[in-house]
């Protein structure tokens, strides 16, 4: 049975869909008892956001990586995402029967296919971290472990010494006898001694002798069952570090701060929440944290702040008083009164105002208590599906389905268009489908019809603007100025991963910045072409007319202004559309590589390295494939190639889409393939109809008089219509 897959579809479908909480007691293999708090979460990439929500209230993880396929795609995001977490890493490489009975390696190719794995980590954390103690895996360290779910064991280079010490004698020490199961060191049976020089041509490596030619005569009799424990940081170990990576206040002396450090039971409280679980009527939910410091108690009021709350805005914070408790077993809960600092907790009576994060602390005396960062994901929600419902009349259940679809995923993400119609945005197909299971028949229990699948797109500049763009406010007391230009190669990302953030702060500028800076956002959020958010522009004010009575120059007269010329030097400066392309790993056995090649080809996508997996039959293709181009790629794969091709994809990056959108000699005819040049303006006019805007964009909209006297003058001629 798969314990923690509780969801009737995590067991039709035979994956898991959400992370799943459970508190056990374990023994090590001294006989002393730990309480591990584990959660089980999703391997499947497009889950990749449960992961994300479990890895912020734990303080270690194990990455499990397939003993045949090795380091595959979603092995290195998480483990990416893990070094971002600044979370311990142990590795389990599971499913070393495969190596025995299904590859049918002989052992010395076995133990070399172990050791590259491990190879391949080391040189991942090399490439990821951000210390200078780059971190390493190693059985030598305790932080790898061997396993085989189907035949029910896992051990590690200590625990298998142990064995033998338990068997043949006391005499030898089990660490030292560890220390010496691993790398380039063999056993000389003559003097009965370790040396790292073979004693003759036909030695084999310790790990092969003492560990991989047992378990291999085993296995040509009979299943082996040995079991271990992995330890990381106890919770009063990592509660600093947790506390520095992911709390918003400052790091000070005070009390707070400090009980957080200590994990104190007795400090004031602060709970961090990261995921909701519904109730089995999918009327409410249970909302999952961990207590950081002080003690939670059912009963009690609390004042829970969102992600939004702020000392200076408090708008997005309620008191409300703490339902029940529950220790998550995944398959059962175990009702508490109280649960201290250090643990995770299930909660009921809370859940109403939460969306995705939240921090909940005492109702009174923590009045300085900053929130929890919300959760960064290490992917996008790029794939687009428009719903509604069946019969108009329920609309009002299906609104209330996605709000409660949106606590449910992570990273889900739902929003009204202009017309009316009502978007759901996900990581891919899988993903939506899931979403759209719990919509139909948890959520809303109502009919539904669903759009075809679209994705998100970006709008872009690649010329600094033609002329100097200028807007006049209403009241005509104010005029801004500005030019649009593309970003530096490579910024747009850094300001997305936090590494800088632009700002200007002009004396000149100062009691209108904020006004300019709202009118600024709203514009990049909806860009002119299509609605689509503003990416890898820089808007530079160039000159800038304010009116000295504060009257004049309110958010009224300057937040519309500000938007009007972003946009006018956004259209002067060769506006271009981006599209999100998906990075594709495909596993398939030699003689199917050119099926996927053709696959790919018809789908715009490229293919960027194709080599062999070591100790294996199959090869592995990556390749980049626009995510408009990758609906039942999938589906695609598996018919090609006989159900032997496996592929999994995950959102990459933007790009220019080939064409210019306000081209107008573009003529878009239904149901045919368009040119690659001509994709820009379809992708661009077909948002623009979806979304209930005018066929094509009309610059007037942007541009007052004088400026249009202006272009006159200067005879700037104009793509698309006035």
């Amino acid at each position: 049975m798969r314990y923690t897959d509780t969801l009737l579809t995590e067991q039709e479908r035979g994956l898991s869909i959400k992370s799943q909480p459970t508190t056990i007691i374990l023994p090590d293999t001294k006989g002393k008892s730990f309480l591990f708090n584990i959660m089980d979460s999703p391997g499947h990439v497009n889950f990749s956001d449960e992961v994300t929500a479990a890895m912020r209230l734990s303080d270690g993880v194990v990455l499990f990586i397939d003993a045949s396929e090795g380091v595959m795609l979603n092995t290195e995001q998480l483990l990416k995402h893990a070094l971002q977490e600044k979370l311990a890493v142990t590795v389990c490489i599971n499913k070393i029967d495969r190596l025995i009975l299904e590859l049918k390696l002989p052992p010395a190719d076995a133990y070399f296919k172990l050791r590259h794995i491990v190879d391949e980590v080391n040189a991942l954390l090399r490439t990821y971290s951000d210390t200078e103690n780059i971190p390493s895996v190693s059985p030598l360290n305790g932080n790898v472990c061997f396993a085989s779910s189907q035949y029910a064991f896992c051990f590690t280079l200590n625990s298998f010494a142990n064995l033998y010490v338990k068997q043949f004698g006391n005499e030898v020490d089990p660490k030292d006898f560890a220390k010496r199961l691993w790398g380039d060191i063999y056993f000389n049976q003559k003097t009965r001694r370790f040396s790292k020089k073979p004693p003759h041509t036909n030695a084999q490596r310790s790990f092969i002798e003492f560990i991989l030619e047992p378990l291999y005569k085993i296995f040509s009799q009979v299943p082996a069952s040995w079991t271990c424990v992995s330890s990381t940081p106890s919770a009063n170990q990592a509660a600093k570090n947790k506390v520095i990576h992911t709390y918003t206040g400052p790091q000070d002396d005070s009390e707070l701060v400090q009980a957080m450090y200590s994990c104190d039971p007795e400090g004031p409280l602060m709970v961090h929440t990261c995921k909701m679980y519904s109730t089995e009527d999918g009327v409410s939910f249970r909302v999952f944290g961990r207590v950081i410091s002080g003690t939670v108690r059912a009963g009690d009021m609390v004042k829970v702040l969102g992600e939004n709350y702020t000392l200076d805005d408090e708008e997005d914070s309620r008191m409300l008083t703490m339902g029940r408790l529950w220790i998550s077993e995944a398959r059962y809960t175990v009702e508490v009164n109280r649960v201290p600092a250090g643990n995770w907790v299930l909660m009921e009576g809370v859940d109403e105002p939460i969306v995705k994060t939240s921090t909940i602390t005492q109702a009174r005396g923590n009045e300085e208590a900053h929130i929890f960062k919300p959760l960064k994901f290490n992917t996008s929600s790029v794939v687009k599906i428009a719903v509604e419902p069946v019969n108009p009349s329920e609309l009002p259940k299906m609104l209330d389905g996605l709000r409660k679809v949106n606590k449910s995923y992570p990273l889900l993400t739902t929003k009204v268009e202009e017309s009316g119609e009502h978007v759901v945005l996900g990581t891919g197909e899988l993903y939506l489908d899931c979403v759209m299971h719990d919509l139909r028949r948890m959520y809303a229990e109502i009919d539904i019809k669903v759009a075809d699948p679209v994705v998100a797109f970006c709008e872009t500049v690649v010329d600094t603007s033609s002329l100097k763009c200028f807007a006049e406010t209403p009241n005509r007391k104010n005029k801004l100025t500005m030019i649009a230009e593309p970003l530096e190669k490579g910024l747009a990302e850094d300001i997305e991963h936090e590494v800088v953030q632009i700002e200007v702060d002009k004396s000149l500028l100062g009691s209108v910045k904020d006004s300019i800076v709202q009118g600024f956002q709203w514009g990049t959020r909806e860009g002119p072409l299509c609605d689509e958010p503003i990416r890898n522009v820089k808007f530079k004010i160039l000159d800038a007319v304010i009116a000295n009575d504060p009257l004049h120059r309110g958010g009224g007269q300057i937040i519309p202004t500000s938007r009007r010329v972003a946009y006018s030097a956004f259209l002067m400066a060769t506006p271009r559309l981006m599209e999100p392309y998906m990075f594709v790993e495909v596993i398939a056995p030699a003689d199917c590589v050119s099926a996927v090649y053709t696959v790919l080809a018809r789908r715009r996508g490229h293919v960027t390295q194709d080599a062999p997996v070591p100790g294996s039959p199959l090869y592995t293709i990556k390749a980049f494939i626009p995510a408009i181009d990758s609906f039942g790629f999938e589906t695609d794969l598996r018919t090609h190639t006989q159900g032997q091709a496996f592929g999994l994809s995950l959102f990459h990056h933007w790009q220019i889409v080939p064409g210019d959108p306000l081209d107008k000699s573009v003529v878009i005819r239904p149901l045919e393939p368009q040119p690659a040049t001509h994709l820009a303006r379809e992708f661009m006019v077909k948002t623009r109809r979806r979304k209930g805007l005018s066929e094509d964009v009309s610059i007037s909209k942007f541009f007052d008089d004088p400026m249009l006297l202006e272009l006159a003058r200067q005879d700037v001629m104009f793509n698309y219509p006035i």
